[in-house]
Parts: C-alpha cells; sequence; structure tokens
C-alpha cells in the first residue's frame, strides 16, 4: 500500500496572485492597502488604517515571539478623492491586487473583517475586507477587540494560512476527560472560562438565562453562546478570541485544544496555528530580533489612482500570417477595443516586427466615435521578424505622450515568435512602474514572455491556433480594469464557438439577468466565408434580430456586432445561426454587457490556478470565485475548460461542497484539481457558468472575526447587542438564470514524461467524513474521491476506529480495522453513508469513539487519512461549568433516599423528570413489590434513552430489578 507523499508539497504553494509583499530581517513591506473607488473621502479612513497598522506592528512582534513587525505599507487613494500633495501615483499597485480591500458590504449586514482563503493549510489567501464602518465606528471595538489586534487575527489568515479556532457551525462540542463529560465552546485554549448563555430580546429589551440541554443534539439548546469572563489568565488565543485583554499568543503545542470542532483542526490535521505559522516558509527564513520593540516605526506611502491609460503592442511579424493569426488579432482587439476597455480610459497602438511603428497616439475614449478610430488603426497584414523590446520601447513613447512618468499605466504585449534579445529590456520594464499583461499566441512564442507579467504584476494569457476555443477572444476580454471601479466593467456573459457543417444550425441561449445590460454586445465571428452567416436572435420578449440587424465592418470581413440599445431584456435570449458557406467553418458566439446599476453589483466570476508553474507529478487546482458584490453566490452550475499547448481541451465541473479540492463547503469558491497533463508547455484557463433556473442563494464570508456575544465582568453579564443576520429574502439572490465567463491565467506546466504518464495521483483526502450513534450501530457519512483524487472512482476504503484520537492520527494503521467488504466506492463527488455494528471493540457508557478513513485506487495508491469524526457513547452528558458557577438546578447526588416513603419519592421524581429532561435517571436494585410500579412509571415517562423499557422481559430476571431512586446532573 503506497502512500503518495509528494501531495504534501500542493500545501505549501500560495494561491494569492499579485501581491507584492517582501519580507526582509522580520519586517513585511509593500502591503498594500486599498480603499475602494465607491468610498466617499473620509480622511478619518486613513488616520485609522495608520493606527491599526502601527499597533499591531507591535502586537505581531510579541505574538511572533520578537520575529515579524509591519514595516512598510502603501495605501491606495481613490481616484475622485482630491489630490494632495503627499499623494504619490501608483506604479504596479492597484485594488485588484490588494493585501487588505476597505469597501462597504454588499448587504447592510456584515462589518465582521474576514479573509478570502481559498486554499488548504498553510497557503496564503487573497486578501483581507475591512468595512469603512469597522474602522471608524469604536463602538466596534468590544465586539472584535481593538483594530489592532483584529488585523493580526487576518494576517495569520493571509499570509501563513491558518485557520479560525471557534467555529459559529458547530459551536459545541462532548468531551471526554477521566471518565467526566462535558459540553464545551469550540474554542481554543480550552482554558479560557465563561457561561453559557441564552438571550432573549422582545423590543429592546434583553433577558438572559443559562443554556439548557437539548436531548436532540446532545449538545446546547440552539441560541446558546459562550460568554466569556473579560479576566482571563489565558493568554491563547488569537484565532479565537483576539479580543479578550489577556490573549497575546497563538495556539502552541502546550494550549493546543485538538479536541475542538474547528477548522483549524480538520484544515491542517490537529496541528496548532503556531506549528502551522513554524512551518511557513517566513519562519524558516528569519531569526528572531534581539528588541523589546520592533525596530522600525511602521512607514506609511499614499498613492493616488489615475485615469487608465493603455498601450496594445502587437506583434505583426511574418509568423503572424500563419493560422488566420491577423484576422483573429484583428477580431479579439477590435472586442477590447469596442466593447471592453472603459470609457474616459487612454489608449494607443504600437505594432511591431523588425522595428516598431505607432499606428494610434494616445486617445481619451469619450465616444463611440473615438472607439471607431481606434478600431482603424489595427493591423491587418504581417510581414519581418520579431523585435519585442522595440516594441516595448515604443509603448513607452506613447504613455509619455500624456504623463512624464510611466507609474500606473499598461502595455498589452502581444507576440507570437521568440526573441532571443528580449532580456535587454528587462530592466527597463523592472523600474518602469507600469503594468505589462502579455498574451502568448501559439506554441512558439517566447517563454521567457511572462517574466514581464510577473515582475510588473501583469496578467497572462495563452491563447492556441485552435479556433473554436475562442482563446485570444477570451485572452483580451479578460484585461479589464483593476481599479475596483466594477459598475464600470464589461463582463462577459458568453463566448462559444463550435465547427458548424455547410446548412447546419448553431443553437443556443444567453442569459441577461438582472444585474447587468448595459451596453450589452452579441458578436458572431466566422472562419472562411467572407460574407456572413443568416443569424436569427430572439429577446425574451420574442422581438426578433436577424443579419441585416447585425453590422458588418468594411475593415474585418468576419464578424458581425449588434449592440442592444438601451438596456437589455432581462430573460432569455436565443439564437440560431446557419452556416451558408460552402464548406464547414467555425463559427462563434460572443456577448458582452456591463451593469445595470450602480446600485446593485453584478454576479463576477474569478478563475484562478493555485499556481502558475507546476511541476509534474504534482497536481493542480482549479478555483472560481463566483460573488456578488463581497457575498459568495452559492449552488450555480460552475464547468472548467483547460486547454494544453498541445492535444485536447479537457473540461471539469468545480464543485463548492466541501469535498476534495473544495476546501470549504457553501463559500462561493468552486474547486477541483487538475491531473490531466497532456505534456510540457503552456495551458489556459476557462471558467463557464450556464445556470438555468436554480434556486441560488447568497453566503457569508468563512476566516472572519469572532462577534463575542458578550463579556462577564464582576460577576455581571454584559450582553453586545445580537450579531445582525440578513433574512432569508435578503440572502436569496434574486438572479434566477445567468450566463458567465471567465479567462483565468495561463500557466506552465513542467517535467512530463515524453512517453506519457501512468498512474501517480492517489484518491484524495476525505475531509468531510461524520459520524452518528443510532441503535447500536454507527453511521458514517462522507463523500466519496475519486481515483485520481477527485476524479473517477476509488477501488476501496479502510475505515478505522479508536478510543484515541492521538493514537488514530498518529498510528492509523495500528487503530481496530472495521469490515468494509461490502462497502463499494462511488464516483467522486458522491455522498457516501455506511453504518455497522462494531466488531471486536468494547463499546461501554461515557465513551467516545474516533473514526477515521483512507481511500485505496487500482493502482494500490492510497489517500492520506480523512478528518477525524467521533461519535460520543453515554446516555446524558454534564454541562461544563467554565467559569465555576454554581448550577441551582442541579440535585444533590449524595442525598441518601433509601426510606419508607418510596413511592412518594418516586413520584416526586417523575415530576422532575418531566421538568428537566437534561438529567440521567439514577436505579438501584429494587425488591419484588416494586416491580410493577417501577414499570407503570418508566411505560409512562418514555425516557428516550432508558434502556430498561420492556420491563417484561427486563423484570422477569431478577438481576434487572431496578426503582428510580432519583436524578443525578
Amino acid at each position: 500500500m503506497r502512500v503518495f507523499k509528494s501531495l504534501v508539497l500542493l500545501f505549501l504553494v500560495p494561491v494569492v496572485r499579485g501581491s507584492m509583499v517582501q519580507l526582509k530581517n522580520g519586517g513585511y513591506e509593500d502591503i498594500v492597502i486599498a480603499i475602494n473607488p465607491e468610498l466617499p473621502e473620509d480622511h478619518n479612513i486613513i488616520r485609522n488604517i495608520q493606527a491599526m497598522v502601527k499597533e499591531a506592528s507591535t502586537y505581531l512582534f510579541n505574538a511572533t515571539k520578537q520575529r515579524f513587525f509591519f514595516k512598510a505599507v502603501k495605501i491606495i487613494i481613490p481616484l475622485h478623492w482630491l489630490p494632495k500633495p503627499e499623494y504619490l501615483s501608483v506604479k504596479t499597485e492597484s485594488y485588484d491586487k490588494a493585501d487588505v480591500i476597505v469597501a462597504n458590504p454588499f448587504l447592510k449586514y456584515g462589518d465582521d473583517p474576514y479573509t478570502l482563503q481559498y486554499g488548504g493549510c498553510g497557503e496564503k489567501g487573497r486578501y483581507i475586507h475591512f468595512t469603512p464602518n469597522f474602522l471608524l465606528n469604536d463602538a466596534l471595538h468590544n465586539i472584535y477587540g481593538s483594530r489592532a489586534k483584529v488585523f493580526v487575527h487576518e494576517w495569520a489568515h493571509l499570509r501563513w494560512g491558518v485557520f479560525d479556532e471557534f467555529n459559529n457551525d458547530a459551536p459545541f462540542y462532548v468531551s471526554v476527560n477521566s471518565g467526566k463529560e462535558t459540553v464545551e465552546a469550540t474554542r481554543c485554549s480550552a482554558d479560557i472560562t465563561g457561561k453559557y448563555i441564552v438571550q432573549s430580546c422582545t423590543g429592546n429589551s434583553c433577558t438572559t438565562r443559562e443554556c439548557e440541554y437539548d436531548q436532540q443534539t446532545k449538545l446546547y439548546e440552539a441560541g446558546c453562546k459562550f460568554v466569556p469572563e473579560k479576566p482571563q489568565n489565558a493568554p491563547a488565543s488569537i484565532m479565537y478570541m483576539q479580543s479578550l485583554p489577556s490573549v497575546v499568543d497563538f495556539c502552541d503545542q502546550s494550549t493546543h485544544n485538538e479536541k475542538a470542532t474547528n477548522l483549524q483542526n480538520k484544515m491542517c490535521n490537529y496541528k496548532s496555528t503556531w506549528e502551522v505559522i513554524m512551518n511557513s516558509p517566513d519562519f524558516s527564513n528569519t531569526s528572531p530580533i534581539n528588541s523589546a520593540s520592533p525596530p522600525f516605526e511602521t512607514s506609511f506611502s499614499l498613492l493616488q489612482t489615475k485615469d487608465r491609460v493603455v498601450c496594445l503592442v502587437l506583434d505583426v511579424s511574418g509568423s503572424m500570417g500563419s493560422y488566420n493569426r491577423i484576422n483573429r488579432l484583428y477580431q479579439a482587439a477590435e472586442i477590447f477595443l469596442l466593447q471592453i476597455i472603459e470609457m474616459d480610459s487612454w489608449v494607443g497602438i504600437v505594432t511591431f516586427h523588425s522595428t516598431a511603428q505607432i499606428t494610434c497616439n494616445l486617445r481619451q475614449i469619450v465616444s463611440e466615435n473615438v472607439r471607431q478610430d481606434l478600431i482603424k488603426c489595427l493591423p491587418t497584414s504581417a510581414g519581418g521578424g520579431a523585435k519585442i523590446c522595440a516594441g516595448v520601447r515604443k509603448g513607452f513613447e506613447v504613455i509619455k505622450q500624456k504623463y512624464s512618468n510611466l507609474h500606473g499605466s499598461e502595455i498589452v504585449l502581444l507576440t507570437n515568435g521568440e526573441d532571443s534579445h528580449m532580456s535587454t529590456c528587462l530592466k527597463e520594464v523592472e523600474e518602469s512602474g507600469l503594468i505589462i499583461h502579455t498574451i502568448a499566441l501559439g506554441p512558439s512564442a517566447a517563454p521567457e514572455l511572462e517574466q514581464f507579467s510577473d515582475m510588473t504584476g501583469g496578467l497572462k494569457f495563452y491563447a492556441t491556433d485552435t479556433v473554436d476555443s475562442n482563446g485570444l477572444i477570451d485572452a483580451f476580454s479578460g484585461i479589464s480594469s483593476g481599479s475596483g471601479t466594477i459598475s464600470e466593467q464589461s463582463i462577459q456573459l458568453e463566448s462559444t464557438a463550435q465547427s458548424v457543417a455547410v446548412k447546419q444550425w448553431m443553437d443556443g441561449t444567453v442569459t441577461v439577468d438582472s444585474t447587468v445590460g448595459k451596453d450589452t454586445f452579441f458578436v458572431v465571428t466566422w472562419d472562411r466565408s467572407t460574407s456572413p452567416p443568416d443569424i436569427f436572435l430572439w429577446d425574451p420578449k420574442e422581438k426578433e434580430y436577424r443579419t441585416s440587424n447585425f453590422t458588418v465592418s468594411n475593415l474585418n470581413l468576419q464578424t458581425a456586432r449588434l449592440n442592444i440599445a438601451g438596456t437589455a431584456e432581462v430573460g432569455n435570449w436565443f439564437y440560431r445561426i446557419q452556416n451558408n458557406h460552402t464548406e464547414s467553418q467555425i463559427i462563434s458566439m460572443i456577448v458582452t454587457s456591463r451593469p445595470a446599476s450602480l446600485a446593485v453589483p453584478p454576479v463576477t466570476v474569478k478563475a484562478h490556478m493555485n499556481k502558475d508553474t507546476n511541476n509534474f507529478p504534482n497536481p493542480m487546482v482549479i478555483y472560481a470565485e463566483v460573488s456578488q458584490g463581497f457575498l459568495p453566490v452559492l449552488h450555480a452550475t460552475v464547468m472548467a475548460t483547460v486547454e494544453p499547448q498541445t492535444g485536447s481541451a479537457v473540461e471539469l465541473k468545480l464543485l463548492d461542497d466541501g469535498s476534495g479540492a473544495d476546501i470549504t463547503k457553501n463559500d462561493g469558491i468552486y474547486s477541483k484539481y487538475f491531473t490531466s497533463f497532456k505534456g510540457n508547455g503552456r495551458y489556459n484557463l476557462k471558467v463557464h457558468i450556464q445556470e438555468r433556473n436554480q434556486t441560488v442563494r447568497l453566503g457569508h464570508r468563512q476566516s472572519r472575526a469572532l462577534y463575542v456575544p458578550g463579556y462577564i465582568e464582576n460577576d455581571e453579564i454584559k450582553m453586545n447587542a445580537p450579531r445582525p443576520e440578513a433574512s432569508d429574502d435578503e440572502i436569496q439572490a434574486k438572479l434566477g438564470s445567468f450566463n458567465r465567463v471567465a479567462t483565468g491565467d495561463s500557466f506552465v506546466v513542467k517535467n512530463v514524461p515524453l512517453g506519457g504518464t501512468t498512474d501517480v495521483f492517489p484518491p484524495c483526502k476525505i475531509v468531510d467524513l461524520e459520524a452518528q450513534y443510532e441503535e447500536d450501530k454507527i453511521h458514517l457519512f462522507w463523500t466519496a474521491p475519486g481515483n485520481d483524487l477527485d476524479v473517477g472512482q476509488a477501488e476501496r476504503y479502510i475505515i478505522k476506529m479508536s478510543e484515541s484520537l492521538p493514537d488514530l492520527r498518529n498510528t492509523f494503521e495500528d487503530a481496530t480495522s472495521v469490515n468494509t467488504s461490502s462497502l463499494v466506492p462511488k464516483p467522486a463527488g458522491t455522498k457516501e453513508s455506511f453504518q455497522f455494528r462494531p466488531e471486536n471493540f468494547t463499546i461501554e457508557n461515557d465513551t467516545i469513539i474516533y473514526f477515521a478513513m483512507c481511500a485505496v485506487d487500482n493502482a494500490s495508491l492510497t489517500s492520506e487519512v480523512s478528518s477525524i469524526a467521533q461519535v460520543a457513547l453515554f446516555v446524558t452528558p454534564k454541562e461544563s461549568s467554565p467559569a465555576g458557577a454554581p448550577n441551582d438546578d442541579a440535585i444533590n447526588e449524595e442525598k441518601d433516599f433509601w426510606d419508607s416513603e418510596h413511592k412518594t419519592l418516586l413520584s416526586t421524581t417523575a415530576i422532575s423528570i418531566s421538568m428537566k429532561p437534561q438529567y440521567k435517571v439514577a436505579a438501584e436494585p429494587l425488591g419484588e413489590n416494586f416491580k410493577h410500579f417501577c414499570c407503570q412509571t418508566v411505560l409512562t415517562w418514555s425516557l428516550p434513552l432508558f434502556h430498561l423499557m420492556n420491563c417484561t422481559e427486563d423484570f422477569a430476571n431478577e438481576n434487572w430489578e431496578y426503582v428510580f431512586i432519583g436524578l443525578l446532573k
């Protein structure tokens, strides 16, 4: 049985794109905090950011044992804020690549700070989100703690890939220590004390009481909250409740609570947060600083955005004449200029072969006429060699027609060839302060091309010569502004292409949802004929558009475009396109639109790979983030297409079910492992959502700071206002059907064997194992892994059980086996269940049994050990009382119930049981005279967990003669 050890490498690779943070001698530099351009000017936001980070630097320094601090931060100021002398210009920094963003939530509920995390344990996150109200409203300090502490909590998510040590979905768990059962709050460390409280409010009047035990869940009742004592001795943990004054540390091996049902335990294999941090590259590359405080105070740079300036730098060398590339370039760049680039942007155009030429000086797009003038500058012929640096330098000239420097401007560099002299301008590019987006076209594009993007934080795309993939059009469509002004950006609704035989039809449906509809274009392209195919398009009200309604440019005879006036009708648009050419040809449909309203954010999709360079046999992960505003969109159908440099494309369905590559269920991050490596070279990624009449909901972000319900000070319970929650109506996305297409950055794969690959990928780790105990049987539930990670079907399962969690985790092979001979794995992604009566294992009351499993594929490759599930085997647990407070409801266990008034006591006991079902019954042997009475009483009580319900059978045996003499807490 072979375990695939190389998988561990996957979890050390960041998924964050564009972050420019550097760690030098313990100091984090180039942290970017961006203020959303839709926020009104308020300089208190800037001042409070600065105060937060300065204080957080000292807190971080001490929490990491004098190892890390915040040295240099850049704050991006929106364009519409009044300029000031101290504001510098942005360079390669942008809102879309910021480490921290400051923006309003989509719904009115939601000042919870959170970090968007895509990946697993130890992987960097995407960004931290603070609302302006969080930064300005000091009243929130009592809920989250100081802003500095919250920032360190979120920084640990973002930088080191640790997870929360609380769990709003599973706030309690059952624990057995030295034979004593307790219900505990999910927390770290377990030394944090408090009380379990239910708060009930009517209007502005609220009351509190202690929580009651729930017979159904075996935990506390719904609505129960753990309210901590404000004075504490416990120094940990920052990832649980950083708001407590005593909390100054991360949980380490000595304080970690491995029994808690939180994401940190689940995702990081029960390692403490400090252990994960110590395993990070940051930790291994630094040493403790011999100082009581950070050696530098945090410095701040204020950078203001500017108008978008873009120069297209396009290869027109001889090889662009092959594979219809020059015509496809025209089609794609035309879509960019007419439909993608935002109004008020500045655009220039340069072409290059052996030399470079300016074909269009910088123009500001203030009207449709300017767009039409720009497309006249696009190239229509190709010839000569390729001097990439000549084109880049000429692009510099174009941008300097408006600005004295290149800071914050963009170049879109497209090439299909190699240039041995590329390195001669790399230094200039690095020092320029501009961003270069690269598009590699065809298999021979310079392998060094992506260096331009990597050093400037630009996007990078790859388009094959396979015409029916729309790769080049999709690449240009993906180059929207990174300013954060989503209300102005173009959104791709559809991009599809297929080979259509003579006189055959291409049919389809495109949905225009209520969040888009302005500036909507339907574009049809074809690759053979010089005249358009027969086009029919019907809007939701059955208004018909035909070929004659589409515009065909004299400069581009293979594109027909229809611009819908005003706001497009919401609903399904149907099209039929007939190939009237004399031979088969590729026909495509591209649809773009813009948001319909400034007040309602559109549904957006962002596609990513977990890394941009991969060495076989490491797997990769595809991510698609589907959101409206900052809230995740749930239950969408998301398909990803990965196209290799050679070979056919692979299509995969991405899932948001918390299994396989997907780390968290219902967070709007749809994921899938990618292992279908067809060879070395570049690959491109495209994500497509075609949602039809599904119930789509909005969700909440994970990895957020804990909303503390209240505190106990001097034995007085002081509750915070209940956490505001959105109603079902508010989080029900009123979208109906919708279409979206998104193009991700290209990536490069290396070390794929020339002769093809063998099976090197085991089934993925099962991360959602759950267990229940019912009717003397163990019931297990999980999501099926695949043969290769989360694709295909495993061969068999191995299930183990133990009374020791550490033993099961550390010596899985030695634990007690469960007979799984009747268990046949289902296809990946299928919900599985299995029930059994434990064999060769003694189950006793007051015991917790732990379960874990592995999957094995047909090549005998074995998955990692699953997450661990548990069941508690006892009648009714005793509630914990972390504050040590007396319980007024408890019955004195030492009271002597044996006297001549048994029947009276039994009657009193029966009443107590009906009123207080959280107590368990104490039984003692009883003589013959009380058999009948006991039977009648038991049948009347109908206690669900009483084992002697059948009185006739039980009392036939003299060894089972009992009377109930009292209740034990």
